[in-house]
């Protein structure tokens, strides 16, 4: 069994070069990509993934959505999805 990756606050993730993610206006939704298809994502999963640019930590990417959202307490919640979506290669650190 393969153990979750760890996501540091330190961290700077981005989207994986094997996808592409993208606003698709007949999905009403963030996808990705890949040459084999495509994810359709939620909206929470949508708004972590477009400020995974590779130029801004973790803890940069939290704040952001907080700011945005006007909400505290996500660090755990983004934790969580970062590290599934680290399993998944839909991100690099």
């Amino acid at each position: 069994m393969n153990a979750v990756p760890e996501i540091r606050p330190e961290m700077q993730p981005r989207v994986s070069r094997k996808f592409r993610l993208q606003w698709e206006d007949a999905q009403q939704a963030w996808v990705l990509l890949y040459p084999e298809g495509m994810v359709k994502l939620n909206q929470s999963a949508g708004e972590i993934l477009k400020r995974c640019d590779g130029a801004h930590s973790v803890d940069e990417l939290v704040a952001d959505l907080e700011r945005t959202f006007g909400t505290t307490g996500l660090h755990a919640d983004v934790i969580a999805f970062l590290a599934m979506a680290r399993q998944q290669h839909w991100v690099e650190v």
